[in-house]
């Protein structure tokens, strides 16, 4: 099984849409794929299911690792794609734990995931490179990183390559797959402009070719508790996904479910 952690410096990034509708591209293609809410704030849940604070989830696994898979794993209507819930945050919320007091946990859960069979787990996690955020960071196989194409987005890049390397120091391992950008906007020049300056900053293969655009179908699928590719206008946008996860399949060096 591959494992990637979707993790940001800060929030408002779109990272939750880019771990719904990614996830959504590996299983539509045939890849077991477990996509887990491990943002206290339970984002994936609300986008997808209204009842998601009433299921258990990642957080009461890391409570108590006894609880089996089944209590945990969520089927959607696609055969392939499963969730987990956050569960009950409690005190995950205000940033408590994590800082590498949970990385036995984490690695028990991500052993679990792949006793169930899948092929891939996705990660969404909260914003910052610390606490519990941190340990699935140093956790897993792979790290994915969205950023906004905006100016200010920007500031942020410097504390990013900073945890980056830490945590490559506890995970000498990790795959930092890239910065993809997200809710770019083509026809604003500031928008465009990030992208030239992220070139500038960051390793030439740290930068993702394929960019998220700032779309309101995003809205309209939240709304509905589906990934954008089910609406009736989703095609294109589904595109950009089906994209961005062959890229991420040549960084990877094979499709996730090959063996």
């Amino acid at each position: 099984m591959t494992s990637i952690a979707v993790s940001s410096q800060k929030g408002g990034v779109g990272k939750t849409t880019l771990s719904i509708n990614l996830a959504h591209a590996f299983a539509r293609v045939g890849i077991k794929t477990l996509l887990v809410d491990a943002d206290p704030q339970g984002s994936v849940g609300h986008s997808l299911t209204r009842q998601s604070r009433l299921l258990t989830g990642f957080y009461d696994f890391l409570a108590d690792p006894g609880i089996p898979m089944e209590r945990l794993v969520v089927p959607t209507r696609l055969e392939t794609f499963s969730l987990v819930a956050s569960g009950q945050a409690g005190d995950y919320e205000a940033g408590g734990g994590g800082n590498g007091s949970h990385l036995a946990r984490v690695r028990a859960f991500l052993r679990a995931v792949a006793q169930r069979g899948f092929d891939l787990c996705l990660m969404d996690t909260a914003a910052g490179l610390f606490g519990v955020t941190g340990d699935v960071v140093a956790t897993c196989d792979a790290v994915l990183i969205p950023q906004q194409a905006e100016p200010l987005g920007i500031r942020s890049v410097p504390k990013l390559l900073e945890g980056l390397q830490r945590l490559r120091i506890m995970n000498p391992h990790l795959n930092v797959l890239g910065v993809c950008l997200s809710m770019v906007q083509p026809d604003l020049a500031d928008s465009r402009e990030v992208a030239t300056t992220l070139r500038q900053i960051l390793p030439p293969e740290w930068l993702f070719q394929t960019h998220i655009p700032r779309d309101p179908l995003f809205i309209r699928a939240s709304a509905r508790g589906l990934p954008v590719g089910l609406l009736e206008a989703g095609a294109g946008v589904q595109r950009v996904f089906d994209a961005l996860r062959s890229e991420i399949e040549v960084k990877l060096g094979r499709a996730p479910s090959a063996r």
